[in-house]
């Protein structure tokens, strides 16, 4: 997993901070619906979801600084020169994004508080979080016309398809169950993008890339 790489390199390379920014968020926004709805399932596993999703910010952070200047040297013990020191800070971007989640958090708590009817509240906050969920759901489209332009499914986990479909499904059968819209309807298209992927599987299966040798002179 991204965490164990982290933890193992001590780096963030070739990590995107971004997918736990959302899916914290994603988490965060179904905790406060299950709270208002006074659902149990709901709370427990976005509760769980929402400390994970920290977790793995707090470790990315910690593990990405920047250099962003230098402390001043001078002259050591003995007349020694010394030199700068740099200083670091978490990347620029990082920080743009934490401080636009934070604005859109606070906007929300604002938003909802004005909503005195609970009821309102309710659907208002179910919308939001499924327009959401359908957003992160659709977003790795991108990635899949690179897989059928490249012909290579590289740049896509199995595992992360298989937890995906399972997590959706699951999400989707008791939104059914509940008769619940706001649960049901953004879970299928975590369906659907999970079935493409298996089928890109299927089709271009890995290791199966054709390797070209440049022709002798």
């Amino acid at each position: 997993s991204d965490l164990r790489q982290m933890l193992a390199t001590k780096s963030v390379e070739n990590i995107q901070f971004l997918p736990f920014l959302t899916t914290d968020a994603n988490n965060v926004g179904w905790l406060g619906y299950g709270c208002l709805k006074g659902d149990g399932t709901l709370i427990t596993v976005n509760a769980i979801g929402a400390a994970l999703q920290t977790l793995y910010i707090l470790v990315y952070l910690y593990y990405s600084p920047a250099k962003v200047g230098h402390r001043p040297g001078g002259t050591g013990g003995g007349g020694a020169p010394r030199p700068d020191i740099p200083l670091s800070c978490p990347q620029r971007p990082v920080l743009l994004q934490i401080l636009l989640l934070l604005a859109v958090v606070v906007t929300g708590c604002g938003y909802f508080t004005l909503l005195v009817d609970t009821g309102t509240r309710l659907g208002h906050l179910g919308l939001f979080c499924s327009i959401f969920t359908i957003t992160m759901y659709l977003s790795p489209l991108a990635d899949l016309a690179k897989v059928v332009r490249s012909k290579s499914t590289r740049c896509l986990s199995f595992p992360l398809t298989v937890t995906t479909f399972v997590a959706s499904s699951s999400w989707t059968l008791y939104g059914l169950q509940l008769h619940d819209p706001y649960i049901t309807v953004p879970n299928v298209p975590g369906i659907v993008t999970s079935l493409v992927r298996f089928w890109l599987f299927r089709w271009y299966r890995p290791g199966q890339e054709k390797s070209y040798s440049p022709l002798p002179a």
